[in-house]
């Protein structure tokens, strides 16, 4: 069952959630050719134990804990990829994504980056993959439940001959990264029949997540046990924001000071 959030703890959220947006922007000052993804990761983490925020992402369970404060996920990397000693390269897309928690409270975003010129299937691809979170976000007041906006958002990638990746999908999120309920950019068989559905209403704070590939929506996972790669080795693009539908409409809780999204 969703969880409702107050205004007052809203704005809390607003504050760890903007951290996340300021790290992005510390990421995207820095790729260029010939930087590593390991380098990316330190500067995250030096911003987050600057202002006293804790990564979410360091140590999370698994087979392996996850080592560092970021997901990089290069190129068909589609998510959950672990920085290290690789370095980008012209033409590279770039999935980063990242979460703290300030003062108790949780903010998650995910965005696509290109490293120079990239081709133009691949522009297209990041292009359709931020807009389906777009149209997510601009959907959450105009319809009452969330299969309703998954449905816009399957369709409008399926539009553009593309596919959603559906084996990981978006959550809740407040006092911890993931709380129910889970948030599908599908909308699938146990949704048809009516489970998984949520009601849209004011105090709900989702991280939306779309992750769109070029090909198969099939995802298989690397010897390291984290990093998710897609089936057929084409590329795969991902953006996320943690947010919240008020009385007022959604707020994008991981934009930046003046509401820029990616």
């Amino acid at each position: 069952m969703e969880i409702l959030r107050s205004p007052r703890e809203l704005a809390e959220m607003r504050k760890a959630g903007l951290l996340v947006w300021q790290a992005h922007q510390r990421v995207v000052a820095m790729l260029r050719p010939g930087v590593t993804t390991a380098e990316l990761d330190a500067e995250v983490d030096r911003f987050f134990a600057e202002h006293h925020a804790q990564p979410l992402f360091k140590g999370f369970p698994g087979a392996v804990p996850f080592p560092a404060s970021t997901c990089i996920s290069i190129n068909e990397e589609v998510v959950h990829g672990i920085p290290g000693k690789r370095q980008l390269a012209e033409g590279d897309i770039v999935s980063v994504d990242t979460g703290c928690k300030l003062n108790g409270w949780c903010g998650d975003a995910a965005a696509t980056y290109a490293v120079g010129r990239v081709a133009p299937e691949v522009r297209q691809l990041m292009d359709v993959a931020k807009n389906a979170l777009s149209l997510a976000i601009a959907l959450l007041d105009r319809c009452s439940r969330w299969s309703q906006v998954a449905a816009e958002m399957e369709a409008y990638v399926k539009k553009h001959r593309l596919s959603v990746v559906e084996a990981f999908v978006g959550h809740g999120i407040g006092r911890e990264m993931h709380e129910d309920p889970q948030v599908p950019n599908f909308v699938g068989a146990q949704m048809r029949r009516g489970h998984g559905d949520f009601r849209l209403a004011p105090g709900l704070v989702i991280a939306i997540e779309p992750m769109v590939n070029i090909g198969t929506k099939r995802v298989r996972t690397k010897a390291d046990h984290w990093t998710q790669v897609t089936a057929d080795g084409r590329p795969s693009a991902h953006f996320e924001h943690t947010v919240a539908l008020t009385e007022n409409g959604p707020w994008v809780l991981t934009a930046g000071p003046n509401g820029e999204t990616w």
